[in-house]
């Protein structure tokens, strides 16, 4: 999987850029976008080292790190982040070799990957639809690659990321993790990696 630019209606998903940790670092500088997600802001040095790490992949050959900010297009700044994390399938003929994610026999059989994804959006631009349609457009473009279900997590009482999960097509599941709810889409393109 190879990252790429993805237009939307009102937005830009720009591949990810070490270059783009300053300007992320002002986007993602609200200790309360943290509420959910952990941790706290970055500074623009912590920023750029993480990036470092992002762009340069996934140690892992069958793990494919995507990410990218979002650009509004009239207004031309950064106001946020999407991110896919695709993880090829396990299933029951891997006969347990330490492969995959064990989504396998829950998405269906044979081998394929999940993309987990996840956004975030700056306080500034919040409840402006923006994190909607970023998700949109990812799983949309994620529906053109080898993917054969999109996850999230999504905390329980976050209900702000439940509407943006719904909007991008993406139902709450029984299955937690880490005390958050599992949310699944399974693609309409069903391939082999």
């Amino acid at each position: 999987m190879e990252t790429e630019t993805i237009p939307t209606a009102r937005l830009i998903l720009l591949p990810l850029l070490v270059e783009h940790a300053e300007e992320m670092a002002e986007v993602l500088s609200d200790p309360d976008l943290h509420t959910f997600i952990g941790g706290a802001p970055s500074s623009p040095e912590a920023l750029r080292s993480r990036y470092e790490r992002l762009v340069a992949g996934s140690p892992d050959p069958t793990v494919f790190w995507c990410n990218w900010v979002i650009q509004l297009r009239d207004e031309g700044h950064l106001a946020g982040t999407v991110q896919a994390t695709a993880t090829a399938t396990a299933t029951a003929d891997d006969h347990g070799s330490g492969h995959g994610n064990g989504y396998g026999d829950e998405y269906g059989h044979g081998h394929g990957r999940v993309a987990e994804i996840a956004w975030v959006v700056g306080t500034p631009w919040q409840r402006r639809g923006i994190a909607s349609e970023a998700a949109r457009g990812l799983v949309s473009w994620l529906e053109t690659q080898p993917v054969q279900a999109v996850i999230a997590h999504i905390h329980p009482d976050h209900h702000a990321s439940a509407a943006v999960a719904t909007a991008a097509g993406l139902a709450p599941t029984s299955h937690r993790h880490e005390g958050e709810t599992r949310w699944q889409r399974t693609t309409r393109r069903v391939s082999s990696p």
